[in-house]
């Protein structure tokens, strides 16, 4: 009986010494890979003093006239203000320059891109804030005499541009076709 077991145990070492290898398998790199829906957009009609496109993944929740644009999905909302111009452009204006380098704190760039359409009477600027700001995209636009608007996305998540790239490429996109398609009434 000794002798079996002194083999049954001397044939599990034996199993055990080769069974494990040095051979080491490295490891794939693993991406994270967000994906969207393809934007498709529709002309958003308010009672409103404005109109624009908007994309139909967003949920719209009316605040007298200003807007949040919801993105459950990116766990984002685009919000847009608007406010009457009463001889106070140069505040509207100051104000909403101030609200977009008061990231400058966080932000490792601002890029300024100026929007005209005189067709329209759509006069604007369009800030993309690069780096962990709070908001990667702002713009406000006006007709210089009775409207002005300023739009603002915002995540529900801690600032890290590297991890909401993808959400914020996206909702840089619906928001410049909101400022493009806007027109007044």
């Amino acid at each position: 009986m000794k002798e079996k077991l002194t083999k049954y145990v001397a044939l599990i070492l034996v199993f055990a010494l080769f069974s494990c290898g040095d051979e080491s398998v490295p490891k794939p790199k693993g991406h994270l890979r967000l994906e969207y829906p393809n934007a498709t957009y529709e002309t958003f009609k308010t009672n409103c003093a404005y109109q624009f496109d908007v994309n139909k993944s967003g949920q719209i929740k009316d605040k007298n006239c200003s807007f949040e644009i919801n993105y459950p999905k990116m766990k984002a909302t685009i919000y847009l203000t608007h406010k009457s111009v009463d001889n106070n452009i140069n505040d509207l204006l100051r104000d909403a320059q101030k609200l977009t380098y008061e990231h400058v704190i966080k932000a490792d760039d601002i890029l300024e891109q100026p929007f005209i359409n005189t067709n329209k009477k759509v006069y604007g600027m369009f800030y993309q804030v690069g780096g962990n700001a709070a908001t990667n995209a702002q713009f406000y636009v006006t007709d210089s005499t009775k409207n002005f608007v300023t739009g603002s996305v915002y995540f529900y998540a801690k600032p890290n541009f590297d991890s909401i790239l993808p959400a914020a490429k996206y909702l840089q996109d619906d928001m410049r076709r909101i400022m493009e398609t806007l027109e007044w009434k």
